[in-house]
């Protein structure tokens, strides 16, 4: 198989023939038992093994990578590790449904929040999950009405009363390369739903891959991988026999599909919530990820291993992440906030100038840096590349600048100051309140805080209350939130409270292998600074070995594999 080969779209009577098929095979799917299930599943994480190296390299050729080098990591993490850990913790779940009727939590995981809200924590499972993310623990707070003794009423609920089949449209994503397959590994696995695959352009390189690992799947008749554009995507969500839709893209996209084409029409559909597309659709739709650092005690030191935090954030992937860092909130009067943006911008400085590989994004990085008096570019870019830019202290009074009110989509982190000076409990008031009202998006936000400032039950109280508050389906305390994405045991999307009309980041889970319903966030925290650092910082040279290193650890987890994983890990 040629890595670079990209398939042509999907002519419309096969697209036809295609959908009848799937449709047809999501009524078997629904008898499947358990057992069956879990035996695909294995199957599953053998083949999907077989295309790693393959889809990896194809993944760098497409973006400019050495494949050899370090950065090539990123594409191992991203891709293989996700959808294999994916793999197997579906199939632990489906061990439990087997044994006890629920995916199995566990032990001593609940507690009952500030508010009386319901909280498991689900991050490590184990001793060996710890290795993945040192010192960091992550949970998922319930919706209120969910309690200790009815949430297995709030778990696998296709499982306890399955549908009669169901055939999904998944429009997959074009940066990531573990999104498709775990969508639609959500779908099939998690609510039952047989899917349609229809590959973003950007990276229909990975469609023959997938056809390959998921080839099990086709022999059930409930996936197929077709391919196109726009009009492809439309035909495909249109299809009488397309019971649901879930799109991985822009609000635009999915604006588009449910309202209309932008126009009088599509506003006045919107405005009398008469959608033109009346199915139900599930979503991620991208984010301003804001960053909001906690004024406190903080060393040089640390100050410089946030900095990377966010700088990698940043950096990974050109950027084309939806939780990539877009937003950087500080204390305007801070004595310490210019240290922050100087040490954000040294951190850039680490790492390597990227290929612009998502369309448009010279048009957008172009629309937020010009005409702006303050913009520090960082790197030199090549030809089809793009700068890193940073824009600080924007004005937080101009609520529809750029910056505010849409994803930058490339690489741009801008920074501003609000109101205050280092009180910590003012300002977190202040943060949450204005990333809620005025800074665009749901899906995640971070909180940088420093341990010692926690030793005051006044600004602990204060970090409790504003992860409570902050309207985002995932908030990380002093790490990325991407983290929370990789672990796929956390669920994953916009905060419950979008609505079709302001879809925000969107609506719906994904991942979330302990199946839960109700769910309002998920929460992951870490310590202040790590060792090893993680591994997306700029400069990490171990990269390219410790993302080949961690997918064979979850081809076979074994403690004689973590040496090596540590010392790969260490290696800046």
């Amino acid at each position: 198989m040629n890595v670079a080969a990209v398939p042509r779209s999907t002519p419309a009577g096969t697209l036809d023939t295609v959908i009848h098929r799937v449709k047809e095979g999501s009524r078997g799917w629904v008898r499947l038992g358990l057992g069956e299930r879990i035996a695909l599943l294995e199957e599953l994480r053998l083949s999907f093994a077989a295309v790693a190296a393959p889809s990896v390299r194809a993944a760098c050729e497409a973006k400019g990578l050495d494949p050899s080098g370090p950065l090539a990591g990123e594409e191992w993490l991203a891709g293989p590790l996700v959808v294999l850990r994916n793999l197997r913790l579906l199939a632990d779940a489906l061990r439990d449904i087997q044994r006890q009727g629920t995916p199995l939590l566990p032990a001593s995981c609940l507690r009952t929040l500030e508010d009386g809200r319901l909280a498991a924590r689900l991050h490590p499972l184990d001793s060996l999950d710890g290795v993945l993310l040192p010192r960091s623990h992550g949970e998922v707070h319930f919706l209120p009405g969910v309690t200790a003794d009815n949430l297995r009423e709030h778990q696998a609920r296709f499982y306890r009363t399955p549908h009669e089949g169901r055939l999904c449209a998944v429009l997959g994503a074009g940066n990531v390369n573990s999104i498709a397959p775990a969508d639609c590994l959500y779908k099939l696995f998690v609510e039952g739903t047989a899917c349609v695959l229809k590959m973003n352009p950007v990276n229909a390189y990975l469609g023959p891959f997938l056809e390959q690992a998921f080839s099990p799947l086709s022999r059930h008749r409930v996936l197929a991988v077709v391919y196109g554009g726009a009009d492809e995507g439309a035909a495909l969500v249109a299809h009488a026999m397309v019971d649901e839709v879930h799109v991985t893209g822009s609000e635009r996209t999915h604006d588009a599909l449910v309202w209309g084409a932008p126009g009088p029409d599509a506003d006045a559909r919107r405005a009398n919530d008469t959608p033109l597309l009346r199915k139900r659709v599930t979503s991620e739709l991208g984010n301003n990820s804001p960053v909001i650092l906690v004024p406190g005690p903080y060393s040089d030191g640390e100050l410089r291993s946030q900095a990377d935090n966010i700088a990698g954030s940043v950096a990974n992937n050109a950027a084309f992440n939806c939780n990539a860092a877009r937003l950087l909130v500080q204390p305007r009067d801070w004595v310490r906030r210019p240290a922050v943006v100087d040490a954000v911008e040294a951190s850039l400085r680490r790492a390597p100038v990227r290929r612009a590989y998502y369309p448009g994004a010279e048009q957008r990085w172009r629309q937020l840096t010009e005409n702006r008096a303050q913009v520090r570019r960082v790197g030199t870019a090549g030809p089809g590349e793009l700068s890193y830019a940073l824009i600080p202290d924007v004005d937080p009074a101009r609520t529809e600048d750029r910056v505010f009110r849409g994803e930058a989509w490339c690489a741009v982190l801008s920074e501003t100051g609000l109101p205050g000076g280092d009180d910590p409990v003012a300002f977190l008031d202040q943060a949450v309140s204005f990333v809620n009202q005025k800074v665009w998006g749901t899906l995640n936000a971070t909180l940088v805080v420093h341990p010692r400032s926690l030793r005051d039950p006044a600004v602990a109280a204060a970090v409790e209350r504003a992860i409570r508050e902050l309207r985002y389906g995932a908030v990380a305390v002093n790490t990325w939130p991407a983290a929370a994405y990789a672990l796929v045991t956390l669920p994953w999307g916009g905060h419950p409270s979008s609505s079709p009309r302001d879809i925000q980041s969107g609506s719906g889970w994904v991942h979330n292998t302990f199946m839960l319903e109700q769910v309002e966030k998920t929460v992951l925290r870490a310590p202040l600074t790590s060792l090893p650092a993680p591994p997306w910082v700029p400069g990490h040279r171990g990269l390219g070995s410790l993302g080949r290193r961690l997918v064979g650890f979850e081809l076979e987890r074994s403690w004689t594999k973590v040496p090596g994983l540590a010392a790969a890990a260490l290696w800046r």
